[in-house]
């Protein structure tokens, strides 16, 4: 198995994989519960970025295009079966670029969910990455995903905050190239509460792709998907299995 993807458990007789892609200062773990959840025809796979967990002591990187490139060189060895990919908030627009980078290649995903996230063709808003420590600690308990009192440890930030900068840099350093459109379908999901990501802008994915787009929206912020995990990878199975996928 390539150092990109954590596989939780292998399903040889999946009919398809799940590629799920974390947020920025995410890990693959975020993912391991969806693997027990999800149905036995769906095998889920997490992408582990560089710089954190058990790629702790390799350089983070700070650009989508460098990341997009050296996870679809590794994808080969995931797609001896169809794909589809799901991406949560920097994990959606990384997610995005590998489904164009796979249109163009001639081997499309079946489905992109894009999860609480501005479509990537608006411009981001505020710079988190060059906040300093403390802000950027008040920041992410704002967002909601990180338990800001574990980050009150000065080793833990130590170890958190350089990869967690980082991801953000690469969400602000983002660039969209309007072509090419996708015709993958896609369905972006999101938190009718999230600070980050309004319901209308992540709405605007349907202005990226001339395949199908279904918006489904759930009550909660910007983790939404925690509290409401099962329903998500519900809404992603029926959306994979009611013929949408393709």
């Amino acid at each position: 198995m390539s150092q990109w993807f954590r596989r939780m458990s292998t399903r040889p007789a999946a009919a398809l994989r799940l590629i799920c892609f974390p947020h920025a200062g995410g890990s693959a773990a975020f993912y391991r519960t969806w693997a027990e959840r999800v149905s036995p025809e769906i095998e889920v796979a997490a992408v582990q970025y560089p710089g954190r967990a058990d790629r702790l002591d390799e350089a983070v990187v700070h650009d989508a295009e460098t990341q997009v490139r050296r996870i679809v060189a590794a994808l080969p060895a995931l797609h001896d079966r169809p794909i589809a990919l799901f991406g949560h908030s920097m994990g959606a627009i990384l997610a995005y670029e590998v489904a164009r980078s796979l249109e163009a290649a001639g081997t499309p995903a079946a489905h992109l969910f894009v999860s609480g996230c501005r479509a990537a063709h608006i411009p981001g808003g505020r710079r988190v990455s060059e906040l300093d420590d403390d802000r950027l600690v008040e920041t992410l308990g704002w967002m909601g995903g990180t338990d800001a009192a574990l980050l009150a440890d000065t080793d833990l930030r130590a170890m958190v905050l350089p990869y967690v900068r980082g991801d953000f840099r690469l969400v602000e350093s983002y660039r969209h190239l309007p072509d090419p459109r996708l015709s993958t379908p896609v369905t972006s999901i999101i938190g009718e509460d999230d600070k980050v990501a309004t319901v209308d802008a992540a709405a605007r994915w349907a202005e990226l792709t001339s395949g199908s787009f279904d918006q489904r929206i759930f009550p909660g912020d910007h983790f939404y998907l925690v509290p409401h995990r099962d329903k998500v990878i519900a809404e992603v199975e029926s959306r994979l299995s009611n013929g949408a996928a393709g």
